[in-house]
């Protein structure tokens, strides 16, 4: 969601803290802002609207100065526009605070403090911790402790940084939204994300829950939720700076998609017996110690968990069920020491998800995380991990990271299966190899982006698209659908293909075309009698199919194809044709493929 980027030491900060803003567009935001401070004078500039605008307005009035705090936002309590726009400052203006997250009690803290005196100059939530910083500093002489004490009286989630023209450093505090600190040389950073670090170091520090840290350019200065000083835990982030760098591709989402053979064999990598007749997952869990397995994710991620307990059910026979994070901690869940709960999220920072996982460890459930970020909240709290290694995803809709959870679940259902006696060793072999030859399939689809061009006319008038899967690939239909929705805004809705005429069938004219999911599997041919259902009715109807199909043809009017493999495995290939489908139309239609509106990357609130 919201975006952070500071800096202090040598350095001219404001073109530091810029990039650092520009690496992180990809969270979504409507709004952005930077305060500089030199020689005890703060200069802020505040815009709403893309980053550009703000750029402009520095280079008008070109603020300089060894640190500065730079903020994206992302509306939540008021409207975007300048003056809701962070950073906030108190009414002197030497003072100043960005912030990510929700301050839940701010409105009885707000009218407290007008009540005392305190001016406000936005609608925010967020500016009731600068005017209560504030009021720590006239008895705290020092900005950490201010903070601290302030921070006793706040409810809700939060990652800030805090600067004060007359006092050293960077004061930074964190409660559920995420805040990653980068060591430099004599500097210093921070980010909400690793991926505005890169182009400067490596070295991170990913703060915890509770954590408050004095930033100043010699070092780092770590304290826990008691304010006693911590031992820093630096980490190597493995990513480079070119990973999270557009290289030539005219969208991050394109080159992502194109980056998928390369993580499936990331994920894949290492992870085979030398006889490829096992998978080595070093798991502390014992899957012969699950009855049941619970998935918790949101959007893409929890399609990727449907695919996951189909492939959890089928191989190793262990019941499970996907639930929607954000109502499983509100849904007085039913688990055990025996119930396994996994937790599905790209950055490993989703609220929703983060919330549920807390849940579930509450009810006794041993927890188990497919997370893409190393260091992120997720990763700390769940016994087990399983890294889905697809390196910075920047475009907000998923590509290369949902190949990587299916990937991953792939390799989890299988261990599962085989230490549960449940596949003999050459038919654990058969099925891994399989697997082992998926990133060569998917290369071998991406080389058929030129027919997905082709079809995309067929969507120029529509008024909405129907996805249609059976058995493995329901799960993909919804995901082809919020593809579609996420970045052309075509609405678009997913059913199990069976269920079309059960009420859906209604939509069918010239106008709904329908994306159906037909490759080769044990339910291909009833598929093909509920296509007819929809050519009867004049519906276009856009197949994926396994190559070799011909019967496909007559019941489509537009064909893409995808190469044959096991059906457990079809879901990863089906997602490539899928994902151009939406990314072709986007561009057709002149859409923000990287920034679509209203939509963040990493949800980070409730």
């Amino acid at each position: 969601m919201c975006g952070i980027s500071s800096y202090v030491g040598p350095r001219d900060a404001t073109p530091i803290v810029l990039d650092g803003l520009a690496r992180l567009e990809y969270r979504g935001y409507d709004s952005a802002g930077i305060v500089t401070f030199h020689d005890g004078v703060t200069t802020s500039l505040k815009k709403a609207g893309k980053l550009r605008v703000l750029q402009e307005a520095v280079a008008e009035v070109r603020p300089s100065g060894n640190r500065a705090i730079g903020h994206t936002r992302w509306a939540t309590h008021g409207r975007p526009n300048d003056a809701n726009a962070h950073p906030h400052a108190n009414e002197d203006g030497d003072l100043a605070i960005v912030h990510n997250g929700i301050i839940e009690n701010h409105a009885q803290l707000r009218r407290v403090l007008e009540a005392r005196g305190h001016t406000f100059q936005s609608e925010t939530d967020s500016e009731v911790l600068v005017h209560l910083i504030e009021e720590h500093l006239e008895t705290e002489s020092d900005l950490v402790k201010a903070v601290q004490s302030a921070l006793r009286s706040v409810e809700g989630a939060y990652a800030m940084v805090v600067a004060h023209a007359q006092l050293p450093g960077l004061v930074v505090a964190r409660s559920t939204s995420p805040l990653v600190l980068g060591l430099g040389n004599d500097e210093q950073f921070v980010a909400s994300d690793v991926s505005a670090l890169l182009p400067y170091t490596r070295r991170v520090i990913y703060l915890k829950d509770g954590e408050t840290a004095h930033v100043l350019e010699e070092g780092v200065t770590l304290f826990d939720a008691m304010g006693v000083e911590q031992e820093l835990n630096v980490e190597e982030v493995d990513w480079d700076a070119d990973a999270a760098d557009k290289g030539g591709w005219p969208h991050f989402m394109l080159k992502e998609i194109f980056e998928q053979p390369a993580v499936l064999q990331n994920t894949l990598a290492n992870r085979f017996s030398d006889e490829g007749d096992d998978v080595l997952l070093p798991l502390a869990i014992d899957p012969n110690e699950i009855d049941r397995i619970i998935i918790v994710a949101a959007g893409t991620a929890s399609y990727a968990g449907m695919v996951g307990e189909a492939l959890l059910e089928r191989l190793a026979r262990i019941p499970s069920e996907v639930h929607v994070a954000s109502e499983f901690r509100y849904s007085d869940p039913i688990v055990d020491e025996r119930t396994l709960v996994i937790a599905v999220s790209q950055s490993g920072e989703t609220i929703d998800t983060l919330e549920a996982l807390r849940e579930a460890k509450r009810g006794g459930a041993p927890t188990l995380g497919i997370v893409n970020v190393r260091g992120s909240s997720i990763v700390r709290e769940v016994d087990d991990v399983v890294f889905i290694e697809a390196g910075p995803e920047i475009g907000v809709a998923s590509t290369k990271a949902y190949s990587a959870m299916l990937a991953a679940f792939s390799l989890l259902a299988l261990r599962f299966a085989i230490a549960r006696g449940r596949l003999d060793p050459e038919e654990a072999k058969a099925r891994i190899s399989e697997l082992r030859a998926i990133p060569a399939r998917v290369e071998e689809t991406l080389a058929r982006r030129d027919a997905v061009r082709e079809v995309i006319t067929a969507l120029d008038d529509a008024r909405g698209v129907l996805y249609l899967g059976r058995g493995m690939n329901v799960a993909s239909a919804f995901e082809g659908a919020l593809k579609l929705k996420e970045i052309t805004y075509i609405h678009a809705e997913a059913y199990a293909t069976g269920e079309m005429k059960h009420g859906p069938i209604a939509l069918i004219d010239r106008r709904t075309p329908v994306v159906a999911l037909a490759p080769q599997g044990a339910l291909r041919g009833k598929t093909l009698s509920n296509l007819q259902e929809v050519r009867a009715r004049d519906g276009i109807v856009i197949a994926i199919a396994s190559d070799g199909d011909e019967a496909i043809t007559d019941h489509a009017d537009h064909v893409l194809r995808i190469p044959r493999c096991d059906e457990l495995w079809s879901p990863i290939l089906l997602a490539v044709p899928m994902q151009f489908l939406a990314y072709e139309t986007a561009v057709r239609l002149e859409r923000d493929v990287d920034q679509p509106r209203n939509l963040a990357k990493s949800v980070t609130v409730e």
